[in-house]
């Protein structure tokens, strides 16, 4: 039998009148929706084009107007010139007023006002009114000085909502305190992270050093926490002098992830752009997206990478930085070190033979040991430090990363418990935002209030 032949399938066939039938139904449907909006289209344009078009006279400058005469006046009869003078034509630059009262009110304006003739004076016409000036244009007030800590507000935003805040919170809109308030001063203080020890000894000093008419005195109180805050900040630390050796040596140390690298590769900037001769060395061979890092660095600086291979020695790799800086005149080496747990013995043995491997290299270096200390871990950063000044001749501190934390009162505990000054301090991304320490611009920008703060 001829498969052709054999007869269609109901089922099929009403699927199929169905399926065509829908496509006709939705086709006609389509066609009837399309027509009704074109025709409501097409009536919204007959609408607005029967509405009257806008006077365009109406949005004309007054002094526009003054070229054109009102119909109204072209009808009226022309005044005999011997006997009604000339009127002055009306100076330009009207007044925003006369605008917005409209062409009526303009046309009226422009009128000259009616006079009797027999009181009109003969003779020559007046002379015209002198035409207004520009306005005046009133001078911005001066800006106020900038204060000193300003560029470190955006910085130490967070640490400033930290404890900072809390202790504002509690002298706000007070004109005396009492004995309770000293009490929630030391909740805050002890709770904050410039450690328990420094915490103890600033509410020692506020009862022992403030009399009692100032402890009942936010403002004393808050002033007095300034000083003090500024005092521990300001060590005594004369300026790092590069050119005291040739080449300086200094050496960066700290734990992982607190920025040594970043650190060194800003420090290099800085130098660079003063006109030093930079060297680095990669000591960190155990990690090597360190090492590429300050590859990274060194080109973006101009400055000279030694480095070695990875898992090499980072004594051995630092001896030849040293050696070549020597060698080769530099003015600055900058060693990088692997990061170590402060609580690894070994480890910290380790960076003492560094250490020694440095001064081989070249006589009475290193010239300066730098510690990194990410500002986020902390009261955990001053263990941190202590374990590093008992290891190593810890000569200076770098803070890092304040723009992201409120912990950086830790700052505090650090000078005021360690003794070690605070050579640079990291509040962003940028190359600029490594700034040198200044004790008195870091106080005023941490103790700023919130209306200028902001």
């Amino acid at each position: 039998m001829d498969p052709t032949s054999a007869p269609i399938n109901p089922a099929e066939l009403y699927e199929l009148l169905g399926i065509v039938g829908g496509v006709v139904v939705s086709g006609v449907l389509g066609f009837v929706l399309v027509r009704r909006a074109r025709a409501a289209r097409q009536r919204m344009i007959d609408a607005v084009g029967e509405a009257p078009a806008p006077r365009l006279r109406d949005r004309k400058r007054p002094h526009q107007l003054e070229a054109e005469e009102p119909e109204e006046e072209a009808e009226e009869p022309e005044a005999e010139p011997q006997e009604e003078p000339e009127e002055p034509e009306e100076p330009e630059g009207a007044s925003e007023p006369e605008l917005a009262a409209g062409p009526a009110s303009a046309a009226a304006a422009r009128k000259p006002a009616e006079r009797p003739r027999e009181t009109a004076p003969a003779g020559p016409a007046p002379a015209p009114a002198p035409a207004r000036g520009p306005a005046q244009v009133i001078p911005f007030p001066a800006p106020a000085p900038a204060r000193k800590g300003a560029a470190l507000l955006p910085g130490l935003q967070r640490t400033r909502g930290g404890f900072i805040a809390r202790l504002g919170e509690i002298f706000a809109g007070k004109k005396q305190i009492d004995p309770s308030v000293v009490d929630e001063i030391e909740k805050v203080l002890l709770t904050a992270d410039i450690g328990v020890r420094t915490s103890q000894k600033l509410l020692e000093e506020i009862r022992s050093s403030l009399s009692r008419s100032e402890l009942s005195d936010p403002d004393a109180v808050w002033a007095f926490l300034r000083r003090r805050a500024t005092e521990m900040l300001s060590l005594p630390a004369p300026p790092v002098d590069y050119a005291s050796a040739r080449p300086f040596v200094l050496l960066i140390i700290g734990v992982n992830g607190s920025g040594k690298t970043t650190t060194i590769g800003k420090l290099a900037a800085h130098l660079a752009a003063d006109g030093k001769k930079v060297l680095l060395a990669a000591g960190d061979t155990f990690r090597a997206a360190a090492v590429e890092q300050l590859d990274v660095w060194a080109k973006r600086t101009s400055t000279t990478l030694v480095r070695g291979k990875e898992g090499a020695d980072p004594s051995s790799v630092i001896f030849d930085g040293v050696k070549r800086a020597a060698t080769e005149s530099f003015d600055v080496a900058i060693c990088d070190t692997a990061g170590r747990l402060h609580t690894k013995t070994d480890l910290m043995q380790e960076l003492q033979k560094v250490r020694r491997v440095v001064g081989k290299a070249s006589a009475g270096a290193p010239h300066e040991t730098w510690l990194v200390i990410d500002s986020t871990s902390g009261q955990n950063a001053i263990a941190q430090a202590q374990i590093f000044t008992e290891a190593m001749a810890v000569s200076g501190i770098v803070l890092t990363k304040l723009d992201g934390t409120a912990k950086g009162g830790v700052i505090l505990g650090i000078a005021d418990q360690l003794k070690i000054p605070v050579r640079f301090i990291g509040v962003g991304e940028k190359v600029e935002d490594l700034r040198p320490f200044d004790a008195d611009e870091f106080v005023d920008a941490l103790f700023a209030p919130p209306e200028q703060s902001n």
